[in-house]
C-alpha cells in the first residue's frame, strides 16, 4: 500500500466518480481504475459498490477510509520533515465561514503570490467538525473560535486532541435582532450544532436569564444571509462577528449591538508545524487584527 495508491483511493472516495477523480488527480481514468483494483486485491476486500458509472463506499471501504487518510497524512508529514526549510506541497486549512469570507481573501492572495509551490486548500465549516477533522489528520490547521463553550467538545476524547495554536484575530460578537424586540420572545437563528458562535449565543442567553425560565428555540440555517433574513422576518435573533456583519446589507428594522469579544485561533496538531504551515501562520500575523509574534500555546481541549 504505497501512499500514491492510498491518495488515489481517498480522492475516489471523495468524488465517488472515476471520471471526476481522474480529472482531480490529473491521471488517466484507466490508471485510477487499475490502482483501485490493485488495492482491493492486495486487501482482499471490496472497497466500492459499483452501479454503472456511480460508486459508493462499501462497508469495508467506509472502515478503511479513515486509516487511508491517516496514512496519507503521515506520509506527507514525513516528506515535509526532511525538507523543513522550504514551504511547499499541500496545506489543508479549515476555516469558519465568517473567517473565510471576511478575513482570509487578502491573506490567501498574498500567500499564493509569495509561496506558489504550496498547494493550499481551504475547507469551511463549524468549529467542532473542523477540530475533529484536524484531530483525524484530514486538516493541517484550523481557524476556529475559542473558547469552545461548555459542552461544545463533549463528544471528543480530550486525550486525543493534542493541539497547539495562537490567537490570530479578535472579533466583536454582535447581537442582531428585530428593532425593539426582546430575545425571550424570539428563536435563535444559527448554524447547526458544532458552531462556536451558536454555543456562545446559548451561553449568553442562559447566563443573562433572558429565557425567563423558558428554553431557547433554535432554528438551524445554512448561511449568514439566511440568518439575517430570519431576523428581518421578525421571528428570530442571531449573533455574528462584526467583520462578517460588515459584509452584509443590514435592512431597516434590524438593530445590532456588541456583546463581547471572542478570539479566532489558528490550531494545529502538537508537534506538526510544517514549513508551509509556519509560512501561513506568518501571513496571518501580518494582518492588523492579529497578534504578531504571539507565542504558540499548548491547548488542553
Amino acid at each position: 500500500m504505497d501512499p500514491t495508491t492510498l491518495k488515489i483511493f481517498c480522492v475516489v472516495a471523495d468524488e465517488l466518480n472515476m471520471t471526476r477523480a481522474a480529472q482531480r488527480l490529473s491521471r488517466a481514468q484507466s490508471n485510477v481504475t487499475t490502482r483501485i483494483q490493485q488495492l482491493e486485491r492486495s486487501l482482499d476486500a471490496t472497497l466500492f459498490v459499483r452501479q454503472g458509472k456511480m460508486l459508493s463506499l462499501s462497508e469495508q471501504g467506509e472502515t478503511f477510509l479513515p486509516y487511508a487518510r491517516a496514512l496519507v497524512a503521515t506520509a506527507e508529514e514525513a516528506r515535509q520533515a526532511v525538507h523543513p526549510g522550504t514551504p511547499r506541497g499541500p496545506l489543508r486549512i479549515g476555516s469558519m465561514e465568517s473567517t473565510a469570507a471576511s478575513r482570509l481573501p487578502p491573506v490567501l492572495a498574498a500567500f499564493n503570490r509569495r509561496w506558489p509551490e504550496v498547494s493550499l486548500k481551504v475547507r469551511t465549516g463549524a468549529s467542532r467538525p473542523l477540530v475533529s477533522a484536524l484531530a483525524d489528520r484530514a486538516l493541517d490547521a484550523a481557524l476556529v473560535a475559542l473558547p469552545l463553550w461548555p459542552g461544545d467538545m463533549s463528544s471528543y476524547d480530550a486525550a486525543s486532541l493534542r493541539m497547539a495554536g495562537r490567537a490570530v484575530f479578535q472579533e466583536t460578537l454582535m447581537l442582531v435582532r428585530p428593532a425593539g424586540a426582546r430575545e425571550r420572545t424570539l428563536s435563535l437563528a444559527a448554524f447547526p450544532e458544532g458552531c462556536s458562535y451558536r454555543a456562545a449565543a446559548q451561553h449568553w442567553f442562559a447566563s443573562s436569564r433572558r429565557a425567563g425560565g423558558a428554553g431557547l428555540d433554535i432554528q438551524d440555517v445554512p448561511s449568514y444571509h439566511a440568518m439575517l433574513a430570519c431576523v428581518a422576518s421578525g421571528g428570530c435573533f442571531s449573533v455574528m462577528p462584526a467583520s462578517m456583519l460588515a459584509l452584509l446589507s443590514v435592512p431597516q428594522g434590524v438593530e445590532t449591538a456588541p456583546l463581547y469579544s471572542i478570539s479566532t485561533w489558528l490550531l494545529w496538531r502538537e508537534g506538526f508545524r510544517s514549513a508551509a504551515l509556519r509560512a501561513f501562520e506568518a501571513a496571518l500575523g501580518a494582518d492588523d487584527t492579529a497578534a504578531p509574534g504571539a507565542p504558540a500555546e499548548r491547548l488542553g481541549l
